[in-house]
Formats: structure tokens, C-alpha cells, sequence
């Protein structure tokens, strides 16, 4: 049976601006991601995704609808160094800085679960696009109802089809 790769040309609707509730439904390792800057050296990489507290309807395929939240991503250097954005956005989050302690190893998949409020402002891409970026990460505020994960697949429990990597006659690929 053929696989065929298609362009993904979906259009999601853009998270609008403002202070919203999220929830992490996701800490991802992209592992060593090559720099664009060639005088800067290569990092290591991770994602976090929050879902937001905002649905919209979309139409799959078949053409029934369904809802779904609002995803806000953003990739971070995996490093606590006081200058980081992961640390920066961190403490934002939790509302209070890392002791000597955290600062020698803390777990991110202690974050998925955990609420926040999130700041989103939009911001122009260099492709002339209007993107949805977060400005600030604050803790959630004392009494507020936390949200759940909807519908949401943690990318390492992701079953992909096509996993085999060898031929029908059980050769290797010619590539």
C-alpha cells in the first residue's frame, strides 16, 4: 500500500490576544538543534505546549465538526543558567525562584498538568503571517478551577504508522 506525503496547508485560527488560562499538555526533547547563527554554537532543545483556555470549532475531513482549544507552543534551550528563558519563564510560572537545590536538575515533566496564566500578543513573521506568542507566563490565581488536557496525545505516546523501516520481502530500503 502507498503512503503519500502531502503539503499541510490547514489553517488554524490564531489564539487571540490577552490573559488566558492554560494547561502543559506537553514537554518534548528535540534534542540538538543546529543554530541559525553559525558564530553560535548548537543546543540542546525542548518544547512546551500548552493548551488554552479558548475552543473553536473546525471540520475534519468527512466534514464533521468538532472543538478544539487553542495550542500555544514554545521551544526553549534546555538550560536553568540565570540568563535562560526556560529559567526566566519558570519562575514566572511557579511564582518564585529555583533554590541551590532545584538548580542541579529539575524534572520539566513535573510541568505537564500544571496551569498557568498565559499573556499572548501577535506578532508579525518574517513571511508576513500574524503569529500568537506568549508574553508572559504568571501563576494561576488562588480558587480558579483548573483546566484539564482535552483531547491531547503526548507526542511520546504517539503511535506512527509506517514504523517498519525494512521492504515486504524484508530487504533494507533502497534510500
Amino acid at each position: 500500500m502507498a503512503i503519500i506525503a502531502k503539503a499541510n496547508n490547514k489553517e488554524y485560527p490564531i489564539c487571540p490576544e490577552g490573559a488566558w488560562q492554560a494547561v502543559c499538555v506537553d514537554v518534548i526533547d528535540m534534542g540538538v538543534v543546529k543554530s541559525n547563527n553559525p558564530s553560535w554554537p548548537d543546543r540542546q532543545k525542548v518544547q512546551i505546549r500548552w493548551q488554552v483556555g479558548l475552543t473553536y470549532d473546525y471540520k475534519d475531513e468527512n466534514g464533521d465538526t468538532h472543538t478544539r482549544r487553542h495550542m500555544i507552543i514554545q521551544s526553549y534551550t534546555l538550560s536553568l543558567n540565570e540568563k535562560a528563558s526556560l529559567r526566566h519563564d519558570l519562575e514566572a510560572w511557579r511564582g518564585k525562584k529555583f533554590s541551590p537545590e532545584e538548580l542541579k536538575g529539575f524534572d520539566l515533566e513535573k510541568l505537564i498538568g500544571a496551569n498557568c496564566q498565559l499573556g499572548i500578543i501577535h506578532n508579525e513573521g518574517t513571511d508576513g503571517k500574524i503569529y500568537a506568542n506568549i508574553s508572559a507566563i504568571m501563576p494561576l490565581t488562588k480558587g480558579t478551577e483548573k483546566l484539564e488536557a482535552l483531547d491531547y496525545i503526548r507526542v511520546i505516546d504517539r503511535k506512527t504508522e509506517g514504523e517498519e523501516t525494512t521492504t515486504e520481502d524484508g530487504g533494507d530500503l533502497p534510500f
